[in-house]
């Protein structure tokens, strides 16, 4: 019988995975910080699992850490032209159309602010409300939907010069 910690990780890594990757862009990258984040967690298992939602504070850990991961030299390569992405993730089942503009979607938000890039995928990949954002994000709902409201600007404006390209 696994205890709580391994139960944890087995219900619950494909989902911090998903979530880091969306929110990195970079699946491998996503890996060490879910690894970084699980390790620490490890540690403190008894005190996190004694909380209300151990998941949600777990997921706390893994934005914290991907937000604070621009001090590691990791950060500056996070970016990766779209043919890296191709050969390390390629389509499968997507059709074409949609594979292309999910790559061109993925190398918008790769350039977003940490922040931003964070509440927006908290936002539709998560489906969290402004409120569970900002508890993660450490901020006001305020601030959350500034940095959403930024970030959809940022990626509308992108989409405009790209029509125009």
């Amino acid at each position: 019988m696994p205890d709580g910690f391994d139960q944890f990780v087995t219900d619950r890594l494909d989902r911090l995975l998903r979530y880091a990757t969306a929110m990195t862009c970079d699946r491998y990258l996503a890996q060490d910080i879910v690894q970084e984040v699980l390790l620490r967690a490890q540690r403190r298992w008894a005190r996190i699992a004694a909380m209300d939602a151990p998941y949600l504070y777990v997921k706390r850990m893994v934005t914290n850490e991907y937000l604070s991961w621009r001090h590691r030299k990791a950060a500056r390569d996070i970016a990766s032209p779209s043919r890296t992405i191709d050969a390390l993730t390629p389509p499968v089942g997507d059709p074409a159309v949609q594979h292309a503009e999910r790559d061109a979607m993925r190398a918008r938000i790769a350039v977003l602010p940490r922040k931003q890039r964070a509440a927006l995928v908290m936002r539709y990949y998560e489906d969290c409300t402004d409120a569970e954002i900002a508890t993660v994000l450490n901020c006001t709902e305020g601030t959350v939907r500034s940095h959403i409201s930024r970030a959809l600007k940022a990626l509308r404006a992108d989409n405009r010069v790209m029509e125009v390209l």
